[in-house]
């Protein structure tokens, strides 16, 4: 319990620093979270085989990674304002991003698909498929954390994408040990309530309206319901999120992805609501606030 606590004061003390420092830090801190989420699901779902370092269709996938960070680091504008200028948006343009998103999934398959096709019947489909999949599921979607900076009040929708996952999760862990009593998903996560979960969503709504609230007094903007919106939404998915990461682990016989966080596992343990949470409050937060800008 104590190496979880530290460990989980100094992931949050990290994340909040690399969201006021954002650009180039932050990338570089995700680029490596995403190199490391990548594994550890390439191992789980049988890309690499056991007791080997690094499998020959993992190869693509770790170039693709850093094609895609090194893609969206180089086209990063710096733009006025301080690090507590929580209004400004910093970064490439959103079809831009987007344009280079599909490319390297895209390219990232061929190549998959290659390797498939001049050593077959050595190797399966199966692991190709797995390879790109592990690709959409960790680097790209973890990508969506950094590509929120650079939304209007980019910041905090950093912000709340942590809330709506760790606080949320927090808010769904009282609740269900107060009012639980409905099995959520018994098979998947025993301890899991439907009175958590519901617990859970509330709690993210009320934060988001915080969030509201501040912009309401430092900018006169009210955006109150699409961030009442982007806090049910957010945390909806990210306990979709939890439960299909234990999912792949209990197919998988695993215990924790990893090690690497003392107390905690692996990265995809601990970042395994945020990686579902992230690009669903980006295309919210896209779309919600610039339409009724």
């Amino acid at each position: 319990m104590k190496e979880r606590v530290i460990s989980g004061i100094f992931i949050f003390a990290a994340t909040v620093a690399l969201g006021l420092a954002g650009g180039l830090w932050l990338a570089a801190a995700l680029l490596l979270v995403s190199v490391c989420g990548y594994l550890e699901l390439t191992a789980a779902l049988g890309v690499r085989e056991e007791g080997k370092r690094i499998s020959l269709p993992e190869i693509p996938g770790l170039v693709a990674v850093f094609v895609l960070y090194a893609g969206l680091m180089l086209q990063t504008k710096t733009t006025p304002g301080t690090m507590l200028d929580f209004s400004a948006a910093a970064g490439p343009d959103l079809p831009y991003a987007d344009f280079l998103t599909i490319s390297v999934i895209l390219l990232l398959f061929l190549c998959e698909m290659g390797i498939f096709v001049f050593r077959f019947p050595k190797d399966h489909h199966d692991r190709m498929f797995h390879a790109v999949a592990a690709f959409i599921y960790a680097p790209v979607m973890i990508s969506f954390i950094y590509r929120c900076l650079f939304l209007p009040y980019g910041k905090i929708v950093y912000a709340l994408i942590f809330f709506c996952s760790w606080v949320g999760d927090t808010c769904a862990y009282f609740a269900g040990r107060k009012f639980g009593k409905h099995k959520l998903a018994p098979v998947l996560s025993p301890k899991k309530t439907i009175e958590g979960a519901i617990g859970g969503i509330a709690g993210s709504v009320l934060l988001c309206l915080g969030a509201a609230a501040l912009i309401a007094a430092l900018y006169h903007q009210y955006l109150f319901w699409q961030f009442a919106l982007i806090g049910f939404c957010g945390n909806l998915i990210g306990q979709i999120g939890d439960l299909s990461a234990s999912g792949i682990k209990r197919n998988a016989g695993l215990k924790d992805y990893g090690h690497l966080i003392p107390g905690h596992g692996g990265i995809m343990d601990r970042f395994d609501s945020v990686i579902f949470t992230a690009p669903v409050l980006y295309f919210l937060a896209a779309w919600l606030i610039r339409v009724l800008d």
